[in-house]
């Protein structure tokens, strides 16, 4: 969510509508969504605002978490693979010790093939951020949607 900011200055970030076009699902849960939705594109039936991860989480995931924080990534990526059905959004940080754990434990990779446009919570379109930005699948449901968004032109993907 920090992409195109400073560290801390804003982690209310939203992913852009096309994102989920491409994937042409829609999600069970949003488990990291903002109180106010008017900018907020995740085709989810609920949502959860605060302590996600304290929280239990049902049915097909959508996880574009904050990106601030020492070692917040982890804990995310960790719950969404106990919890092993969702996608998640993050920043492709090959060489990261935090990406290379989330790499092994994902049933499939999308890299975009653009740096993603982030929306602030004012409805305003962010920067272009200094990195790209990848789709962790988990679960089969997942996997199908990557196909998707691959086949409809937003990126590639690895599989292991």
């Amino acid at each position: 969510m920090i992409n195109g900011k400073q560290v801390n200055e804003n982690d209310e970030c939203y992913t852009p509508k096309y994102i989920f076009d491409a994937l042409e699902c829609e999600f069970d849960l949003d488990v990291a969504s903002p109180v106010d939705r008017t900018h907020c594109n995740v085709p989810a039936n609920y949502f959860i605002s605060e302590g996600s991860l304290d929280k239990d989480w049902h049915g097909f995931v959508w996880m574009n978490p904050p990106y601030s924080g020492r070692n917040g990534k982890s804990k995310w990526l960790d719950k969404m693979y106990s919890h092993g059905n969702g996608i998640a959004l993050f920043p492709d940080s090959t060489s990261s010790d935090w990406w290379q754990i989330a790499a092994k434990q994902a049933d499939c990779i999308l890299f975009l093939k653009d740096r993603i446009k982030f929306v602030y919570k004012d409805g305003t379109i962010g920067k272009q951020p200094a990195n790209g930005s990848c789709l962790f699948a988990y679960g089969e449901e997942a996997i199908i949607a990557l196909v998707k968004a691959e086949i409809n032109g937003i990126g590639i993907i690895l599989k292991r």
